[in-house]
């Protein structure tokens, strides 16, 4: 296949996963719901946290950015844990207890029912997210994943499972971006004070 062929095929590819996600109306219905769900959280009290591995585990990060930081409008920061950002602490989980408990782990000392725990998962069978999850469940917080293929064990497990409807990992990952990225403004279009109030942290996005 030419190289251009190529290029055009892939972005065709991530077209038509996404044609597929626009008339899911479970899937944008369990959006809607998760949106609500994050949003009630952070009233409250309580916190998003999230975790992912590898490609994943930079979504989450992504994520917490836009609702820690901002994603298009001036307000106050929202709180957000990111389980995979802490490298000290997953290694000597990982050392101590093993790799598929450095998520679970991490769960147990932070979580509070007023949280909603939310795993990345393109398989939706990753071991350490699934620990993760049953156990912010168990501990009576919500739980949420994004996830692609058939949802995998995870998808059985959560409150919110959005399962991108793709085989393939690269088109999952990507359709992940386009969700996070309508929770940011579903989330923040609730929560941001409706004059958008400058807090002195700057207007433009530098990104």
């Amino acid at each position: 296949m030419k190289v251009e062929c190529l290029i055009k095929k892939r972005i065709q590819d991530s077209i038509d996963v996404k044609q597929e996600i626009l008339v899911c109306e479970g899937l944008l219905a369990t959006v809607r719901e998760l949106s609500m769900s994050m949003i009630a959280s952070i009233k409250k009290g309580g916190r998003i946290i999230l975790c992912g591995n590898g490609g994943s585990a930079s979504d989450a990060l992504h994520f917490a950015g836009e609702i820690v930081g901002r994603f298009q409008k001036e307000r106050e920061a929202w709180p957000v844990i990111v389980l995979n950002s802490d490298v000290a602490t997953m290694t000597a989980i990982a050392n101590d207890y093993g790799y598929e408990n450095v998520f679970a782990r991490q769960v147990e000392g932070h979580i509070t029912g007023k949280d909603i725990l939310v795993g990345i998962s393109t398989s939706g069978n990753s071991e350490n997210i699934y620990r993760a999850l049953r156990t912010a469940k168990n501990a009576g917080a919500k739980t949420a994943a994004l996830l692609g293929k058939d949802g995998g064990k995870i998808g059985k497990a959560v409150d919110y499972p959005v399962v991108v409807p793709s085989m393939v990992t690269a088109r999952v990952q990507e359709s992940h971006i386009l969700l996070i990225h309508i929770l940011c403004e579903l989330i923040e279009d609730n929560l941001a004070d409706s004059n958008q109030r400058n807090l002195g942290w700057g207007n433009a996005r530098n990104d």
